[in-house]
């Protein structure tokens, strides 16, 4: 399995993190709050399971390897080694903790690239304990959540000589800003959407700082100031900071760049003034300041400020756009010899395109499928016109926003769903429709403009079916559905729109889920799942198809839920293109479930490769596989849903 973590870089708050901390003695401290996101780069590993041994091989930023370090995974090795300080020193405190609360065995890690600046303010411990923490979750499926493995993270690089602080391991949450905070031992954690691109350049500055000197002089003034030099600096860490990160969490929400460079100058302003002063000998910072005030540069940025424990290390700069970001770096390394890295705090890429399979025989409704495609059954709408089943499908996607539709199809049969969508009635028969249904079959053409149809010449599972579509697909996050479902909102936003929605708040893969009873569960597949806090939002932890009834009561129970009720996949997925990957690498090694390729199954390893989260649709979803399901589709979705 390869796994990637990037470093973190603290945006605006640093310090308030253990500031924060402070509150466990003197409650009169305001908390604390950072606005963080991760960075492009970070570091590259590929893991393995080892029966007995934690291994780790690292690749410095120069290409050079350290390693293999090899250590017995017990605990009394492992503390000790973690005790000991160091690189290594990280992966084994995470293992000593990871080892002290699951039953796991060993580890093997391959870090093959680092691009992370390491002592930078950059966070490359905190990656690296991240890294270990999600690697034992995912090779050992330990079912923790993001804000899982940051804890474990977080307990494992306290274990070495370590005094990081509280934000270090929000590096878990990725490329994606994320405010948090703290209140003395407790953190809260909003990822936060990002509705427009921000450029960033991350400037090497090349000279130095004395990160505990700095933590050293500022900690003195904590958790009781003494004199005005301490309470200014509990002033910016507290109240002044509180509000400017508060700002600038408005400002990334809103995509407004201005705001935002205008903070980051005031702030380092603010913290000049009243934390520089407690610590002039790291904080007077002359390779920051002239960068900030260096003049040839003045236009192209919009604000700029420290990164980190602040002081020589390393420095962020805002900027408008790519071009500028390119200028920026291109004179500050060769004007002032300094490095820049690019960052862009990206709004996430929209779902445009949505999957609609349909191109199986449907055996459970022979011999009428063998004349009729049963998606192409009849089936009354909510206006109480017959339509085809696969029309209210496709209205479905393009009602909640979606751009471009593929439908696979068997290639046989790809002249029933072309005529459909791209061919009138004829003429004669055009004009006996009353105006009304002229309407609708102008309505039916403009969805076929939307509509491509892909082969799926061989019938092997809803897998492969799915992984036809993946030249189509083209790298991008996609919309999936059944063709042979019929999907009915409790509301007044389309299903499939909830979950367009879920998607566009967190950017993780999203399934839809309903609530079933175990009498139901035959039917298709259940996840196992934890509630996200006080969320919607459930992270799901295991995928599992036509669960048995005793499977279910011991494996798929979830947290205020009834005895007898599960969560069942609803059959609407937002998936990202690397479900395409997966389901390539099953297909070609001929690994089957039931003989056929299933989706399931590959959703099941996507789910330990990356965070999958489940959302309970307000709706109902009809099948019309079988003629029971057929008859009792019909009789429901002529009536309206009861809220």
């Amino acid at each position: 399995m390869k796994l990637f973590v990037p470093g973190r870089i603290c945006l605006f708050g640093e310090h308030s993190d253990w500031a924060g901390g402070y509150r466990r003695i003197n409650a009169e401290l305001a908390m604390g709050r950072t606005l963080i996101t991760g960075t492009n780069q970070g570091i590259h590993a590929e893991v393995r399971p080892h029966p007995g041994k934690l291994i780790l091989t690292t690749t410095l930023n120069d290409g050079t390897q350290e390693g293999p370090h090899e250590i017995p995974m017990d605990l009394n090795s492992l503390l000790g080694e973690a005790r000991k300080g160091g690189f290594f020193s990280y992966a084994a405190g995470v293992a000593y903790q990871i080892l002290t609360h699951y039953q796991v065995q060993g580890l093997e890690i391959h870090n093959f690239k680092t691009d992370l600046p390491i002592k930078k303010g950059l966070s490359s411990s905190a990656a690296i304990c991240v890294l270990v923490a999600r690697a034992f979750n995912r090779i050992y499926d330990l079912k923790m959540t993001i804000r899982g493995e940051m804890e474990y993270a977080y307990l494992g690089e306290i274990t070495t000589p370590s005094r990081c602080g509280r934000m270090d391991q929000g590096c878990a949450y990725g490329n994606r800003p994320v405010a948090m905070t703290y209140d003395g031992d407790r953190i809260d954690v909003t990822e936060l959407k990002v509705p427009k691109a921000l450029h960033y350049v991350i400037v090497d500055l090349h000279a130095g700082k004395d990160t505990r000197e700095i933590l050293s002089k500022l900690n003195r003034c904590y958790p009781f100031a003494d004199d005005d030099l301490q309470r200014g600096v509990q002033e910016y860490l507290g109240p002044v900071n509180w509000r400017i990160t508060g700002e600038a969490v408005e400002a990334v929400q809103e995509g407004d760049a201005e705001r935002l460079g205008a903070l980051m100058n005031e702030a380092q302003g603010e913290f000049d003034r009243r934390l520089g002063p407690a610590c002039p000998s790291q904080l007077t910072a002359p390779a920051l300041h002239r960068l900030l005030n260096y003049e040839p540069i003045r236009h192209l940025i919009l604000g700029g400020k420290g990164v980190g424990s602040q002081g020589d290390g390393t420095a962020q700069l805002l900027v408008r756009n790519a071009e500028d970001q390119k200028e920026v770096i291109r004179i500050i390394e060769t004007d002032l010899g300094m490095s820049g890295l690019e960052l862009v705090i990206g709004a996430r890429r929209q779902v445009r395109k949505a999957v609609i399979p349909a191109a199986g025989f449907g055996t459970g409704l022979f011999p009428a499928s063998n004349a009729v495609k049963k998606e192409l059954f009849p089936v009354i709408d909510r206006n109480g016109r017959a339509v085809p089943a696969i029309l209210t499908v496709v209205e479905e996607a393009a009602g909640a926003g979606i751009e471009e539709i593929a439908i696979l199809v068997h290639e046989t049969d790809r002249h029933l769903f072309e005529d459909f969508f791209t061919k009138p009635p004829r003429i004669e028969n055009f004009n006996r429709l009353p105006k009304p249904d002229q309407k609708r079959a102008e309505q039916i053409l403009d969805l076929g403009r939307r509509i491509t149809f892909l082969n799926q010449d061989r019938q092997e599972g809803f897998g492969h079916a799915v992984h036809c579509a993946k030249a189509w697909i083209d790298g991008e996050p996609f919309l999936l559905l059944l063709g042979d479902h019929l999907y009915v909102s409790e509301t007044d936003i389309p299903c499939a729109r909830q979950l367009l929605d879920a998607y566009e708040q967190t950017g993780y893969p999203v399934i839809g889920l309903g609530i079933s009873h175990e009498e139901t569960l035959r039917k298709g597949g259940a996840v196992a799942a934890v509630r996200s806090g006080d969320t919607d939002f459930y992270t799901i932890t295991e995928f599992t198809e036509k669960p048995a009834p005793t499977y279910a009561q011991a494996h798929l129970r979830v947290d205020g839920l009834r005895s007898d009720e599960y969560l069942t996949i609803f059959g609407q997925y937002i998936l990202p293109a690397e479900i395409m990957d997966i389901l390539g690498s099953r297909i070609e090694a001929g690994i089957r479930d039931g003989g056929e390729f299933g989706l399931t199954s590959a959703l099941d390893l996507l789910r330990k490769q990356a965070q999958v989260l489940g959302i309970v649709l307000r709706g109902r979803r009809y099948d019309i596989g079988t003629p029971e399901d057929y008859l009792n589709t019909l009789d429901a979705i002529r009536r309206p849903a009861r809220p």
